[in-house]
């Protein structure tokens, strides 16, 4: 079978769910780059409107405080102005922090809602490859990486002219507003930033939804199977017929050989001339009943009967006898009861045969 890479013609078949274990267990799992891009976009807009307006409120009061005290700090030297600094970034960053925490639980709960987390180490393991320039280089201009080149162009012009047409008026209101009081001024600018920013994460819904479904659709496409590899995956999962044969010729061989070897055994033994033979073993000190200790047809009945005639094992001819039973018993099992009058008689003139003797 050749080594080569089949292409994606040859691969018509859907995958299996061992491939798509496999492919989960390793990490390769399909991922939508803008969604968590829109949930981070989601929490900045739900902690400034919920929370922002009075964490600046307080800010505002804050430096105003401050700068009400200017007078109090006296600025001697590099040290009272790193405390200056210090100062006025921790007041900025009861606004700042809230933000910033935002974005990171947001981005990692999109990432957690597209798939289930899971630790895989064969992506964290060290790879020549992820630091090579050549295989980057690769990656960066094949074919893959201008598809995706494309796909960002696409949604930049997207929402670009999503945003224009939500914001077509704004350069004549900006005019407006700058004649106005700087209150309504400020008001202005602020509904204009409020109308952009939504314009982008309604852009960022409609191009997210159909990242999510294409980066799937990508996954599955990629993961398709050629016919050859879906018949190795079911030799793989129910075994080769060749090897699964093998052992079971094995394993009847070794069968056999016990089932001849138990033949010396056997009290007598009951023969439709020469195609079936069954040989039964009494031993009123420990068997309940006539055990079968070997059974066969054709060619292995006749070994059977050598067997048999060449240790002294007496040998009935029986044909109605030897069909009937050679249907219904089994190896090393005890003969059903319809046969037991049948056996009795045989071995009654077993029995009588060694009392002439």
């Amino acid at each position: 079978m050749s080594d080569e890479k089949p292409d994606k013609e040859s691969k018509t078949e859907e995958a299996s769910e061992k491939k798509i274990r496999d492919s989960l267990d390793k990490g390769q799992t399909p991922f939508s780059k803008e969604t968590p891009i829109l949930f981070s976009l989601l929490a900045i807009l739900f902690v400034a409107a919920f929370f922002m307006p009075a964490r600046i409120a307080d800010m505002a009061q804050q430096l105003a405080t401050m700068m009400d005290q200017s007078f109090e700090y006296h600025l001697s030297g590099s040290g009272d102005i790193y405390w200056l600094i210090q100062r006025v970034m921790l007041v900025a960053g009861t606004v700042t922090l809230p933000l910033f925490a935002a974005v990171v639980v947001a981005g990692f709960s999109g990432s957690a809602a597209q798939n289930t987390p899971r630790f895989v180490g064969e992506r964290i393991k060290p790879q020549l490859s992820r630091i090579s320039l050549i295989a980057g280089w690769g990656r960066i201009f094949s074919a893959k990486g201008f598809v995706e080149f494309l796909k960002s162009v696409a949604k930049l012009i997207f929402a670009s002219v999503l945003v224009a047409l939500v914001l077509h008026d704004l350069v004549p209101r900006m005019l407006q507003g700058m004649n106005s009081e700087v209150g309504s001024f400020l008001v202005v600018i602020r509904e204009m930033l409020m109308k952009m920013f939504a314009a982008i994460i309604f852009a960022m819904v409609l191009v997210a939804t159909a990242d999510f479904f294409w980066s799937r659709f990508q996954w599955r496409e990629d993961l398709k199977m050629t016919r050859q590899e879906v018949k190795d995956e079911l030799k793989q999962s129910m075994g080769d017929p060749i090897i699964k044969a093998r052992i079971r010729s094995v394993a009847y061989d070794r069968a056999r050989k016990r089932m001849m070897k138990a033949v010396p055994t056997a009290s007598l033994v009951i023969a439709n001339p020469t195609h079936l033979s069954i040989a039964l073993r009494y031993d009123p000190t420990r068997d309940p009943a006539p055990i079968v200790v070997a059974k066969g047809q054709d060619l292995i009945a006749l070994r059977i009967r050598e067997i048999a005639e060449e240790n002294g094992v007496p040998v009935f001819e029986n044909v109605p006898l030897a069909r009937a039973m050679y249907r219904q018993v089994s190896i090393d099992q005890i003969i059903p009861q319809e046969f037991f009058k049948a056996v009795a008689e045989l071995i009654s003139i077993l029995r009588r045969r060694a009392q002439r003797s």
